[in-house]
């Protein structure tokens, strides 16, 4: 039998304080509320929202990049990675989420959690561009469709963190088709046949783009 895994699991294996993890838990059960109305995660996970879900959005933590900037989180739904890590303490996140209940219950969550994020409810092609330090993204895509959406974004400093499952290498297959990147897959915390893909230097194959501009340090954000 599967040992439960639940916030005093979750506290350990991240580290997260006590305060933290109060905000977590008032998601948490905001997400269980929710979902009973319209569908935020699969019914079969809602026992197992605190590995599932957080610590696998939480073990993007660790990677993103110390310098400031925004971080823009594709398709949020639920909040997966996205509010997760801003309730963590992420500084500007943008969640972009174009079902509007779903963006309805990103802004309640983030009310809950005494969390300031920035929820956009449309399509990512309709979002003006800026720049950023990172852009996430949680079973949404596949990593070319991933690519095409994120890189009016993205600036030379900025890193793409995409969770991924068993199919990965035929996504990277098809992708290198149209994009030279500079890849990294970090093995997943929650799932053994899943993956983190780290992506940086991304450049169309096909493109005389000029390079990305550096992303300036915005004053006051760590």
């Amino acid at each position: 039998m599967k040992q439960f895994y639940g916030p005093e699991a979750l506290q350990k294996d991240t580290g997260v304080s006590r305060e933290t993890l109060g905000r977590l838990q008032a998601y948490a059960d905001l997400l269980a509320a929710w979902n009973k109305k319209i569908n935020l995660i699969g019914r079969s996970t809602e026992g197992d929202v605190w590995q599932r879900h957080l610590l696998d959005s939480a073990q993007l933590f660790p990677l993103l990049p110390e310098s400031s900037g925004p971080v823009l989180d594709l398709g949020s739904g639920a909040g997966f990675p996205g509010l997760a890590l801003a309730i963590m303490g992420i500084p500007d996140v943008h969640l972009v989420e174009s079902d509007q209940r779903k963006a309805a219950f990103l802004r309640e969550a983030a009310r809950i959690a005494q969390t300031t994020v920035t929820v956009h409810a449309r399509r990512i092609e309709e979002l003006k561009p800026f720049p950023i330090r990172a852009v996430t993204a949680r079973a949404l895509a596949p990593l070319t469709d991933l690519l095409s959406w994120s890189a009016p974004f993205l600036t030379s400093n900025s890193v793409c963190l995409f969770l991924k499952g068993q199919n990965v290498e035929v996504e990277l297959t098809d992708a290198y088709k149209t994009w030279s990147i500079g890849v990294e897959q970090i093995p997943s915390r929650t799932d053994p046949r899943g993956v983190i893909v780290c992506i940086k230097e991304v450049r169309r194959v096909s493109s005389d783009l000029p390079d990305l501009p550096d992303l300036p340090d915005l004053p006051g954000v760590p």
